[in-house]
């Protein structure tokens, strides 16, 4: 059968631009569907997908986007009801691909679309405005999105802007008629790991542990993008399990620092069923941006990762806060829950000798922690650092009775 990608544009404004993309695409042997994005009238569009069913699909009508001067409540119903249609389209399997047109409002929507889309589809972003400071960021976020920064306007079809699209179809028709593996694993189980550099060496250890036994160990730097494209992808059935070594994107959400992993961040996987392992990487220290410290802030103990990052030491009231916030999201889990707990330490960092070692105090989260978990939830304490090879057996081991 052939092959269908589907096509995110503005038609009112990149209607002539759109179509030409369209042909290309065709004759490269592919099918195409087209859906306009258009929030203003133009010519009756000539979309597979018009304006009026995307609105309908995000609760809406056309006559009352048109009608609003709520810009930001109007986009996010053209999103939504796009996201709505796109995903139902790629459950039935009639698209195997998507490709967006636009500038910095066309772009920002139709990369919201292809994120609302499951890891592994092709997607692929021509926008105009791709090296904007700031940007770039937005349009790609958790998704697995191509970004082509065409550099001329997408206004017009002078041959610059022909050669831009000639080979944005190229890249498209390549990723989907391609030969690539399948993103979830066809023999063994997927697992999820999430790490920090100052649990690398223990995050390495269970990876080579878990592949020896037949598993895919796929990893996710927990700095505040990479674990949330993990809640993402384990939301869409990729893995079978979890081993979550760094969630410390749960206490800079609460508190709104640099590494916030977003609200579900330790969720999906309860919410799936999916097993899970978890452990505390970093949870004991916060990293708030500098241009927002805190007076107080100056006076926390502190670990100087580099010249660029500062890990401080949560104070107790902290601890207890965020021991909480684990609690509520675990004791939702459906699946298995093991929680392994290093007692000498929860990274490099967080060492004796360091300035932000602390093990008695670490000891408030775990009471809390224990005092607000579901009884049936199974805390193990290893008399080790987390970076100790006794440590990583522990997880391993664990890893294995629950996956």
């Amino acid at each position: 059968m052939r092959k269908t990608v589907l096509i995110v544009s503005t038609l009112n404004t990149k209607g002539r631009e759109t179509l030409y993309l369209k042909e290309k695409i065709e004759a490269l042997g592919l099918g195409t569907i087209v859906m306009d994005l258009s929030m203003r009238s133009g010519d009756s569009s000539p979309a597979d997908i018009p304006p009026e069913e995307i609105a309908h699909a995000g609760g809406s009508s056309f006559e009352e986007i048109q009608a609003s001067r709520e810009r930001a409540r109007i986009t996010n119903i053209v999103i939504a009801g796009a996201s709505h249609i796109a995903g139902r389209l790629h459950r039935e399997s009639k698209i195997d691909g998507i490709v967006g047109l636009g500038g910095s409002t066309g772009s920002l929507m139709a990369t919201e679309v292809m994120r609302s889309l499951p890891f592994g589809l092709p997607k692929l972003m021509v926008s105009s405005t791709a090296a904007l400071p700031g940007l770039s960021t937005r349009y790609i976020g958790t998704g697995d999105i191509a970004l082509f920064h065409s550099i001329v306007e997408i206004s017009g079809l002078s041959n610059p802007l022909k050669n831009v699209l000639d080979r944005g179809a190229c890249a498209l028709a390549g990723m989907v008629e391609g030969a690539v593996t399948p993103p979830k694993a066809e023999t063994g189980k997927a697992v999820a790991l999430t790490m920090l550099g100052p649990c690398e060496k223990c995050a390495s250890a269970v990876r080579a542990g878990l592949e020896k036994k037949g598993y895919q160990v796929i990893g996710f730097s927990a700095a505040g993008i990479g674990d949330r494209a993990m809640e993402d992808m384990a939301s869409h059935g990729i893995f079978q399990g979890v081993i979550d070594l760094a969630p410390g994107g749960v206490g800079e959400h609460l508190f709104g620092f640099m590494r916030d992993a977003g609200p579900g961040r330790l969720e999906s996987a309860g919410r799936e069923g999916i097993p899970q392992v978890i452990s505390f990487c970093s949870v004991n220290h916060m990293t708030p941006r500098k241009s927002t410290y805190k007076p107080e802030y100056k006076d926390r103990r502190k670990y100087d990762l580099d010249k660029y990052r500062t890990w401080l030491r949560m104070n107790t009231d902290e601890l207890t806060q965020v021991a909480r916030a684990f609690a509520k999201k675990i004791n939702n889990a459906t699946g298995p829950v093991r929680i392994v707990v290093p007692l000498k330490g929860w990274s490099s960092v967080d060492c004796e000798g360091n300035p932000t070692y602390d093990p008695r105090e670490d000891l408030i989260f775990i009471r809390e922690l224990r005092k607000q978990l579901n009884p049936d939830i199974e805390i193990q304490e290893v008399d080790a650092n987390m970076e100790d090879p006794a440590f990583a057996q522990a997880v391993l081991h664990s890893a294995v009775e629950v996956l």
